[in-house]
């Protein structure tokens, strides 16, 4: 049995109904290419606390507050009561000892923080005080490695005595692209970290003035 004519009015509706589908479907497509590519997508998914202070205190140190912002990222994710298991404490995760050294070696240059032997973990975990320690001792291990970051940041983990010998023995030449001559796991995965963060966070803030790179 053959089947009835269609109606033309059908058909229409039928073109009508895929045309739109279609048409919705590149809309969506166009939204999503530019959601992922935006540097708004990329911030709300790469956000960065404590600006202010992680761009003042990386200043007043001289060193790059991007990088310090990825040592921070890796080391807490930006939770200000973290404590190692080590006892390290805070946003940049200072040994107590570590940091009334730091403090010890500021207050000779005229800057007084107020920290010492007497002071409380509580208060090393306060951000403003964590970060401006963290961004002196990343400006010292830097100095001490002659302008080397990659090196200054795996000493940031393991101690700059270590790392000393290491370039010394010829175990790992001080470069990004050694790391896997790091003979210490957690040192190396350290520095990979803080490196892949860095790296990301200059593509998506780098080119804003705040975060402009101070050693340059």
């Amino acid at each position: 049995m053959a089947n009835p004519p269609q109606s033309s009015s059908g058909s229409a509706l039928r073109v009508f109904v895929l045309n739109r589908r279609v048409l919705l479907s590149i809309v969506l497509l166009v939204c999503v290419v530019w959601l992922i590519t935006s540097n708004t997508f990329w911030r709300w998914m790469y956000p960065i606390s404590y600006q202010n202070t992680i761009q003042s205190s990386a200043s007043s140190a001289h060193v790059d507050p991007l990088l310090v912002a990825s040592v921070i990222h890796v080391e807490s994710k930006y939770k200000t009561q973290d404590v190692s298991h080590a006892g390290a404490i805070g946003l940049m995760q200072l040994m107590p000892d570590t940091a009334q050294w730091i403090a010890g070696k500021m207050s000779t240059t005229g800057t007084y923080l107020g920290y010492n032997a007497s002071s409380q973990n509580s208060d090393l975990a306060q951000p403003n005080l964590n970060i401006q320690l963290g961004c002196w001792y990343i400006r010292y291990l830097t100095d001490q490695f002659h302008g080397n970051q990659v090196a200054a940041i795996a000493a940031y983990n393991a101690g700059p005595k270590r790392v000393k010998e290491w370039l010394r023995d010829g175990t790992w030449n001080g470069e990004l692209q050694t790391i896997n001559s790091i003979p210490v796991g957690e040192t190396r995965h350290f520095v990979d970290r803080v490196f892949y963060n860095y790296n990301l966070y200059k593509r998506i803030y780098g080119l804003d003035a705040q975060w402009q790179d101070r050693l340059k």
